[in-house]
């Protein structure tokens, strides 16, 4: 398959994938998010992929494009970490290629990338004084000269999936190695998903139920994997606390699209 094919293909092997604790999937939903509008944005968002393959492109413009394209549902923000994520993967390739379209981004692509995130619902930090409802916040952007790489950095801190940008794709890269090891099929993507929430915590629960949640949360998922807790039990403490490690879930189909453009098998 295509790049653009293995992005739409990450989305949706990602969110079908059960048990994810406290994650949309194929058994259970939110609300006001279900599993159709994640599968509805890996569809609509398929042209923006397309056109990033074929004729390249501007991060940020494609970042917003993608986030126009999948407002069209009434399920909110279903994948813009994923997309902050995918984007530069598609444009380059790989890893190695998402780097070098990092390091090329500059004030536009932090401009576009600002007019996207405010179309989304995507919490931020308190602290934040860039805030993305604030026209003052475009002005400052260009009187400082600051390009989309640095926007992330900033984010960095606070913000797992901009982190990736900083890193190198770092998670990125342990998740494809963490799927070949763990075999072909939705179970590689459920228990590479639970090693990445043992391993790190999750940011966006961070931002949402604060750093204390987070911080048990990812406790909870070593308990799992070290069988003192069980992971079905688990799932459901965290959907009823509406915990939901939205930024693994990301970094995980980042993931997914590395090891499927690798030869990593989803159909056994």
């Amino acid at each position: 398959m295509n790049r653009a094919e293995r992005a739409q293909m990450a989305m949706m092997l990602e969110v079908c994938a059960y048990p994810k604790p406290g994650n949309v999937d194929r058994c259970h939903d939110y609300p006001d998010t279900r599993l159709e509008h994640f599968l509805a944005s890996a569809i609509l968002a398929g042209p923006v992929f397309d056109a990033a393959e074929k004729t390249g492109g501007r991060v940020g413009s494609l970042i917003r494009e993608a986030v126009l394209r999948t407002n069209d549902h009434a399920g909110g923000n279903t994948h813009f970490g994923a997309f902050i994520l995918l984007i530069p993967l598609v444009l380059g390739g790989d890893i190695g290629g998402a780097r070098r379209v990092v390091a090329g981004t500059d004030v536009e692509d932090a401009i576009d990338f600002y007019a996207a995130f405010g179309l989304t619902r995507v919490r931020m930090a308190e602290s934040d004084d860039l805030d993305v409802n604030d026209p003052a916040s475009t002005a400052a952007i260009r009187e400082r000269g600051m390009t989309l790489a640095d926007i992330m950095a900033y984010s960095a801190p606070r913000d797992m999936v901009a982190r990736e940008w900083t890193n190198g794709f770092a998670l990125t890269r342990r998740c494809a190695d963490l799927l070949h090891s763990h075999g072909s099929g939705r179970e590689a993507v459920g228990a590479s998903f639970l090693d990445l929430l043992a391993s790190v915590p999750d940011t966006f629960i961070a931002k949402k139920h604060g750093e204390a949640v987070a911080e048990r949360t990812m406790q909870c998922a070593g308990e799992v994997l070290g069988g003192a807790r069980d992971l079905r039990a688990f799932d459901a403490e965290c959907v009823s606390a509406g915990i939901n490690p939205g930024s693994i879930a990301d970094i995980t189909i980042a993931g997914i699209y590395v090891a499927l453009g690798e030869g990593w098998q989803w159909d056994c």
